[in-house]
């Protein structure tokens, strides 16, 4: 049986933490082997509502609640998971945001036909045939659709999603550790697409709900095109020096965590 790490980013999701807690029911957990929630130094109160939750609803499986020793951004957090499932040795991680725009069970026919197996990652997308994007605005839609042609344009394959934050990563193509140099912003996951596209990676796009509700978007549009240009443009010009090369404003030497809680004390 596959060992797979379900690994949640938390950054000031206390309302919605919980409903993506509750997402865990037993056909769910029935394919993890842990679940690690991972806390970027939130303001808010959503530790205390993770181990609440976990106290008054019993889960099939481990789940732990890490907190980051810093704030080490969203990519910083996905650093923490990936180090911790190659040093466990897990064979996959999933990758489901905390902020619950997403759903886990879109992730269920995936794992049900082995179609995971087959690649070396499987990228949710909500801007495919049969994706649900719920409550995005269509300057939003429009402007993802527009990045993703652009993207797809320079690496000459087809990208349907820079990042929407329901992911599944075969452990065996992150052992080499070639994704710590990466920013450790919320644009870490277009580099980390660019990345599998330079280094021959086997990608597949799957179609996933993705709802916008009570949710508060960190990422501004201007920031965020701005960004994403600056990016094409610098692996344009040297994909090969660009996709080796420490991108990150503050360089950290260790991501290192504190475990806080657990539903499963060894």
């Amino acid at each position: 049986m596959d060992k797979i790490l379900l690994f949640i980013p938390m950054y000031n999701c206390e309302k919605q933490i919980v409903r993506v807690l509750d997402q865990l029911d037993d056909e769910v957990c029935q394919y993890l082997s842990e679940v690690i929630v991972v806390n970027n130094r939130s303001t808010d109160n959503g530790e205390r509502a993770v181990k609440e939750y976990l106290d008054n609803n019993k889960k099939s499986v481990k789940i732990s609640l890490f907190r980051n020793d810093q704030n080490y951004g969203l990519g910083g957090s996905h650093k923490v998971a990936f180090q911790y499932a190659v040093k466990n040795n897990f064979d996959y991680i999933i990758v489901l945001h905390g902020d619950d725009q997403g759903r886990i069970k879109d992730l269920l026919p995936i794992l049900k036909a082995g179609e995971h197996k087959k690649h070396d990652c499987c990228l949710g997308s909500r801007f495919m045939k049969d994706s649900r994007p719920i409550g995005y605005s269509k300057i939003r839609i429009w402007g993802n659709y527009g990045f993703n042609l652009i993207f797809s344009a320079v690496v000459h394959k087809k990208i349907t999603d820079l990042g929407s934050g329901l992911n599944i990563y075969k452990v065996s193509m992150l052992e080499s550790e070639y994704f710590l140099k990466y920013p450790d912003t919320l644009y870490f996951n277009a580099l980390m697409i660019l990345a599998s596209y330079y280094f021959k990676h086997d990608m597949y796009f799957f179609p996933i709900t993705w709802r916008e509700e009570d949710q508060v978007s960190n990422n501004k549009l201007w920031i965020c095109s701005k960004s994403l240009l600056g990016m094409l443009w610098n692996y344009c010009k040297n994909k090969d020096k660009y996709i080796k090369a420490d991108m990150r404003t503050k360089k950290i030497d260790r991501y290192t965590v504190q475990i806080i809680y657990t539903n499963r004390p060894d």
